[in-house]
């Protein structure tokens, strides 16, 4: 199991590193864009403490807490488009990385000038390192959420480069993923895939050997992150994403029902009430 994560991981960073010599990642494919059934809003992380996580990717990434008093959500905004949400999860499991008995189910992926000093400075906040690599390295979050750090020399800022998702199959995921949110497939490799490109929000795709699914709202099984997406017609996007795959799970408020992709993983249509 840890060679295969290894494996896949290192040929994600090939994948980034060697994305220069094709312009942007965007142009690896011919896909056409889709009409999306959705769009992401988005990336949500369960945390046992909101403030404390929020404080650690504020300190480590610059990233920029929204105004709210909310007891169980915190937003959190990136100076590259990104909308990150913290749900507080009383009864949370931290993931034990690399394994499948509690797996992390999808990572963050950030770009940093020096792997050394950005790993360093994460684990002065609080984070715990994994694994060093050559280019990157595996640290978890306060929260036990892994992460990688990837190095971009030529920029002096620290960015999220995108999110990760575990699954057992990466070509049959993205394709829903694109189906979904509308964001073509521009990269296809062994056991890998992405949708969008790179600076526009793109989600990837991993897989995992002995691949555990969540089971929520099962603790024991946690979702561990989730995606939200807007929807304009609720009744209508749900239609269109049971066509493609997805499964009904129980939960719904206002302005939200919770789904489960072909992988398990829970994500959520929300529409303006």
């Amino acid at each position: 199991m840890r060679t295969e994560t290894v494996r896949r991981r290192r040929a994600v960073r090939r994948w980034w590193r060697d994305a220069d010599r094709f312009g942007r990642i965007g142009c690896m494919t011919s896909e056409p864009h889709r009409r999306a059934i959705g769009t992401l809003k988005t990336v949500v992380l369960d945390v046992p403490d909101l403030d404390r996580l929020a404080t650690f990717y504020e300190r480590f990434a610059g990233w920029h807490r929204a105004p709210g008093t909310e007891d169980d959500w915190v937003t959190l905004h990136t100076d590259d488009g990104w909308r990150i949400g913290l749900q507080q999860a009383t009864d949370h499991v931290p993931p034990r990385w690399p394994g499948q008995d509690r797996p992390q189910q999808a990572h963050l992926d950030f770009r940093v000038p020096d792997i050394d000093a950005a790993a360093e400075r994460a684990q002065h906040l609080g984070a715990t390192l994994l694994r060093r690599n050559e280019r990157w390295h595996t640290l978890a979050d306060p929260a036990g959420h892994p992460f990688d750090v990837c190095a971009n020399p030529d920029d002096p800022a620290v960015t999220l480069m995108g999110v990760m998702l575990d699954c057992p199959d990466a070509k049959a995921l993205s394709h829903f993923y694109a189906e979904l949110l509308g964001k073509p497939v521009t990269y296809e490799a062994d056991g890998i895939a992405m949708i969008g490109e790179d600076g526009a929000q793109p989600v990837m795709f991993q897989q995992v050997e002995r691949y555990t699914a969540p089971r929520w709202p099962d603790p024991a099984y946690p979702q561990q992150v989730h995606l939200d997406v807007t929807v304009q017609d609720v009744d209508a996007a749900e239609r269109a994403a049971l066509d493609i795959g997805a499964t009904r799970l129980p939960g719904e408020g206002v302005n939200w029902r919770v789904y489960a992709d072909p992988a398990g993983k829970p994500f959520c249509l929300l529409w303006t009430a």
